[in-house]
């Protein structure tokens, strides 16, 4: 069983995943509104930062979201 450090809130946890288990339930509910804000306004001439003011979701876990397992195409289009 491998020891990880949950990269939302900084707690060590033993479960798989991206986050730890308290944290799963933010995370999700963030991502989801992450997709969803691509999907009604499309992210051309979007920043990362425009996106964060948009829906309050922090840059840091944006930039977090573009390394997710399914959202890798996402992330060249922010190069």
């Amino acid at each position: 069983m491998e020891v990880v450090k949950c990269s939302r809130c900084g707690a060590f946890y033993t479960n798989s995943g991206y986050v730890c288990p308290k944290c799963t339930n933010k995370d999700n509910f963030e991502l989801s509104t992450f997709k969803n804000f691509v999907e009604k306004n499309g992210i051309e001439m979007q920043s990362l930062n425009q996106i964060s003011v948009s829906t309050g979701i922090s840059e840091k876990n944006l930039n977090r979201f573009l390394n997710y397992d399914g959202l890798e195409g996402y992330k060249k289009l922010f190069k």
